[in-house]
């Protein structure tokens, strides 16, 4: 899905041409910013679409995962493909975890945890895909004790 960016500034100083570009445009446009990140104006019409969309779709989640189960575990893999490196076991975990959190986020107003989800679960999974990188990753290492490891940076 294509979305019309225009800057920030020509809200700012246009408002009026940049609210008709927003209804040209099914009420969403991408305010792109020089000194930040990119901002998404929408209508409060699409954004209450959205929203319950996103209930009927978890909601469908739930009813499914608790009466046909199969169906999910034969439907996920098609919408995430990278699901086929996941260990075998794993797999039903992450859609379980897909659907709570979806459920969650109705009542949250944001998408942001279920994205959150998606992407460690394809780490998860590219992990797997790279034979390389497993192999590093799960091979025992010596025992030395190379000191403390310092706070990250919270930046």
């Amino acid at each position: 899905m294509s979305i019309t960016e225009v800057p920030f500034s020509q809200l700012l100083q246009h408002s009026r041409d940049t609210l008709e570009k927003l209804e040209e445009n099914r009420g969403r446009l991408r305010l792109v910013r020089r000194d930040g990140e990119d901002l998404i104006l929408e209508s409060a019409r699409r954004a209450e679409a959205d929203e319950e969309a996103l209930s009927g779709v978890a909601g469908l989640l739930i009813g499914l995962a608790n009466t046909d189960r199969e169906v999910l575990n034969r439907v996920f893999p098609a919408a995430f493909p990278w699901m086929r490196y996941l260990p075998y076991g794993e797999a039903p975990e992450f859609i379980t975890e897909f659907i709570e959190t979806a459920h969650a986020c109705v009542g949250l107003d944001t998408l942001m945890p279920l994205s959150a989800v998606v992407a460690a679960w394809r780490v998860t999974a590219s992990v797997y895909a790279d034979e390389d990188l497993l192999k590093t990753l799960t091979v025992p290492h010596d025992e030395a004790d190379y000191g403390e490891v310092p706070e990250p940076d919270a930046r």
